[in-house]
């Protein structure tokens, strides 16, 4: 996998792929990055970026000249210019209008051979950029961030954990989002914390692995009927439950409606 990110301080972009498992993974030639400086594509001596919008307006727009040329200079095609045939990389914009980014979204990005990510600043980027270059437009979130750098550091840090060999198979099957669901929690040493004496669940220590497994799974279900219960009806609704998992959520929702009634009548 290749992230091509094009920016306007792709010095965050060269931190990051030098940090931890990721940082591992460039190492060994499983993940590759090319960080580009938009700054470098500008006309002028000041090598400026941005301009007024057209229509007035507060802020400042990422300059369509020098971003097109950052784009072609790295494979990206125009689509007015080239036809439908021609081989072109994935182009993501990250921007707070875009669609939701998601666990499906990074698992299907995950395989491409290439993504290129644009930076956006300012007010954002002139609209034909868009129209011409890219191909998905992306929001990890419903706020707005001053960075797009920011943006495309999380789409990276989701995406990269999930190619081949980088991580191992059996710790991503119950991370949340999994099979439906968010994940368990994890306790480690010490058996007791504090001075309240919090101590680690007692089925936890027992040795007994399909108690607990079958205590995992609980509280997967437990979490995310709580946290996310549009979760369970998203994972109902597209048959991702077995039959153990679905006598789980009916036990807890009845366990939950009963408890509600209780408290109604106190």
């Amino acid at each position: 996998m290749k992230y091509t990110v094009l920016s306007l301080f792709p010095e965050l972009i060269d931190a990051f792929f030098n940090l931890s498992i990721l940082g591992k993974a460039v190492e060994r030639g499983i993940v590759e990055y090319c960080p580009v400086n938009i700054r470098d594509f500008a006309f002028d001596r000041h090598k400026t970026c941005d301009d007024a919008p057209y229509g007035g307006g507060a802020g400042m727009l990422m300059l369509a000249e020098p971003l097109g040329r950052a784009l072609e200079s790295v494979g990206a095609r125009n689509r007015f210019e080239v036809g439908d045939g021609a081989e072109k990389v994935r182009v993501i914009y990250l921007t707070p209008s875009g669609r939701p980014f998601t666990q499906d979204l990074a698992q299907e990005l995950s395989q491409e051979r290439e993504l290129v990510l644009i930076c956006g600043r300012y007010e954002g980027i002139d609209q034909r950029i868009i129209d011409a270059y890219v191909d998905d437009e992306l929001s990890i979130g419903d706020y707005v961030l001053s960075s797009g750098e920011t943006a495309a550091l999380v789409l990276i840090d989701a995406t990269y954990r999930l190619v081949d060999e980088v991580i191992t198979p059996a710790s991503l099957r119950e991370e949340s989002f999994g099979g439906g669901l968010l994940e368990y929690p994890q306790y480690t040493r010490p058996e007791i914390y504090g001075n309240v004496g919090l101590k680690v669940p007692e089925i936890l220590l027992s040795g007994h692995h399909e108690n607990i497994r079958r205590w995992r799974l609980m509280k997967r279900v437990e979490k995310t009927l709580a946290m996310r219960p549009e979760l369970i009806a998203r994972g109902e609704s597209a048959g991702l439950f077995d039959e153990e998992t679905r006598s789980l959520i009916a036990e807890l929702q009845q366990h939950k409606g009963a408890k509600d009634e209780r408290d109604k009548g106190d």
